[in-house]
C-alpha cells in the first residue's frame, strides 16, 4: 500500500488532482536465466479531470496484470503488443512500486468524463453555423 506522501508524488507525476489510496498484491515466480514473472493486482482511488466540464471527479482503478523483470541489457526484441511487457532490473532488485506506477498509467483514461457528462451540448454547438468555428471561412469562400 502506498503512503500518503507516495500517493502525492504519484499525483504530481501522473498530473491527476489526486491518487487517494495505491494498493499492489503481486506474486511472484522465478523464471529462467535471472527473470520473474510478476502476476498483480491494482486497486486505486484516484481523483481526474474532466474533459468535458474540466471539474475534478473521483475514480476507482481496478486492473490485473502481469510483467516480467529481466536483468538489465537482457531485454527481448519482440515487437508483440500482446506480449507480458518486460522491466529491467540491476543488482538483484525488483522495484514493484515503480511497476504499479507504469501500471496506474496505462490504466488511466486518456479522455476521463465525469460520470453524467456528455457531449451533446458540444455537438449541438457545433451544428450552429454562427458558432461553428470554420463558419466565417465559408463565408469569405463564397464572396470569392
Amino acid at each position: 500500500m502506498a503512503s500518503d506522501a507516495e500517493c502525492a508524488a504519484l499525483a504530481l507525476r501522473l498530473r491527476l488532482p489526486a491518487v487517494r489510496s495505491l494498493r499492489c498484491r503481486f506474486r511472484l515466480s522465478p523464471a529462467p536465466a535471472g527473470r520473474a514473472l510478476a502476476y498483480a493486482f491494482l486497486e486505486a482511488e484516484i481523483e481526474q479531470t474532466c474533459v468535458v466540464s474540466l471539474e475534478d471527479f473521483p475514480a476507482t482503478i481496478a486492473e490485473r496484470f502481469a510483467v516480467r523483470f529481466v536483468p538489465e541489457g537482457a531485454e527481448s526484441d519482440d515487437p508483440d503488443p500482446e506480449s507480458v511487457d518486460e522491466i529491467p532490473y540491476q543488482d538483484g532488485v525488483l522495484d514493484l512500486g515503480e511497476a504499479a506506477a507504469v501500471q496506474l498509467a496505462l490504466a488511466l483514461d486518456p479522455y476521463p468524463r465525469a460520470p453524467g457528462v456528455v457531449l451533446a451540448d458540444l455537438a449541438r454547438d457545433a451544428e450552429e453555423p454562427d458558432t461553428a468555428p470554420f463558419a466565417r471561412l465559408g463565408e469569405v469562400r463564397h464572396r470569392q
